[in-house]
């Protein structure tokens, strides 16, 4: 009678150590720091507000200036429910309080809001312009 051998191959062995790798890889990546991810999105669409508010305002002729709320921001001078008023978290906040003039002018002088997380304030995002150039999101440095 054949004896039977128990156990695993040394192929079998790293076939299964390779998918552990694999599958670790995929878990770190996906998770990535939510709070800062959101922020990096809410800077990246409040840009591309401020460019469409500016845009809309040269079009129309009309003053439009962004101001943060309590519960988001809003655009005066615009339609009503023609722009979003709400972060995409609820862990984002603007820092400074001062309204933001975004037109009818070409040219509207330097300008910058800074976004930070509400649970890790010292997560900071500044969305600015020198007046003539778009909006772009930078790093805030201490």
């Amino acid at each position: 009678m054949p004896t039977i051998q128990k156990g695993f191959t040394l192929l079998e062995l790293l076939v299964v150590i390779t998918i552990i790798a694999i599958a670790s890889a995929g878990v770190a990546f996906a998770l990535r720091d939510t709070s800062q991810t959101l922020l990096e999105r809410d800077a990246a669409r409040l840009a591309a507000l401020f460019e469409s508010a500016r845009a809309q305002s040269r079009g129309t002729g009309v003053a439009v200036r962004w101001q943060p709320t309590a519960n988001g921001f809003v655009f005066s001078g615009l339609p009503a429910n023609s722009m979003p008023t709400r972060w995409l978290g609820n862990d984002t906040e603007a820092r400074n309080t001062d309204p933001v003039p975004l037109g009818p002018e070409p040219l509207i002088g330097r300008q910058q809001v800074v976004l930070q997380s509400i649970s890790d304030p010292s997560k900071a995002l500044r969305i600015a312009t020198d007046g003539a150039r778009p909006f772009s999101v930078q790093p805030v440095t201490p």
